[in-house]
């Protein structure tokens, strides 16, 4: 899950049953009885997903999205509202969702996913059968950073510090160019969100953190617990803010115990 994934020359994929540039099945599964759509971190693409999506089982099918502004879609201009890419992700999911779902959002895919599905419950829809919240403060948090208003050094620092990025990997100007408007445009999305009072999911949601993430204190995490009616719980990794990256089969596992149950029953 490294963090300028716009310059990563996209994985071969499958589409969609019904082709998007917003959805991409890296391992396509027939056998597949509940969905899982993977929501990307800022600066993110679904190529972050592609190892957690092959290792998941053959009856959890992974969805990854690809916000515009990312690899293929990289001539598209990004969002720079988060409710206006939460409006765009739920049109495109809607005629998608014909069987059990469930979401999994790392960073600002967290709230991303927990908006959309929001606006899933709101038109009526089947509620997803489970929304993972990973490496993200609870909605009703208060922004505390504005870090797209810094130069381009500084927003490199801020990836840097959050260990998505290598020391020295985005010193070439060009790679700076392709990639920082992406990331200063989701951080805009992020800093500018403003979670409606007593906004809540109806789902049972799932908190993954790791245990050195310098935005997300663990004791934080359980502040999502106010932004579900249903079944709450925390999953805590060691690791910092991508923890996930050294823990995709221990994430995979929990994520497959949650969905399938000890009988394999969505």
């Amino acid at each position: 899950m490294q963090h300028p994934d716009p310059t990563v020359a996209p994985a071969p994929v499958a589409t969609a049953p019904a082709a998007s540039p917003w959805i991409r099945r890296f391992r396509p599964s027939p056998e597949s009885r509940v969905r899982l759509v993977c929501f990307p971190h800022a600066g993110g693409s679904a190529s972050s997903y592609l190892s957690l999506s092959r290792q998941l089982p053959a009856e959890v099918e992974a969805w990854a999205l690809q916000y515009p502004g990312r690899q293929e879609r990289r001539a598209e201009q990004p969002f720079t509202g988060l409710p206006e890419l939460a409006d765009a992700v739920f049109d495109v999911l809607r005629p998608q969702l014909t069987e059990p779902y469930a979401f999994f959002g790392h960073s600002m895919g967290a709230i991303v996913a927990f908006e959309v599905a929001r606006r899933c419950e709101r038109a009526g829809l089947a509620s997803p059968v489970q929304l993972f919240a990973s490496a993200r403060r609870p909605p009703s948090s208060p922004q505390r950073t504005s870090i797209r208003l810094r130069d381009d050094d500084g927003l490199v620092a801020e990836m840097e510090r959050l260990g998505g990025t290598a020391p020295g990997v985005l010193d070439d100007e060009e790679l700076r160019a392709m990639v920082l408007p992406v990331v200063r445009a989701d951080y805009h999305a992020l800093e500018t969100y403003i979670c409606d009072q007593g906004a809540v999911v109806n789902c049972p949601l799932t908190v993954l953190s790791g245990d050195a993430d310098p935005s997300l204190a663990v004791a934080e995490a359980e502040g999502w617990r106010e932004h579900t009616t249903a079944a709450f719980d925390v999953s805590v990794y060691s690791g910092g803010h991508f923890y996930l990256d050294s823990h995709v089969p221990a994430v995979t596992r929990e994520i497959a115990t949650t969905l399938l149950g000890p009988s394999g029953a969505v």
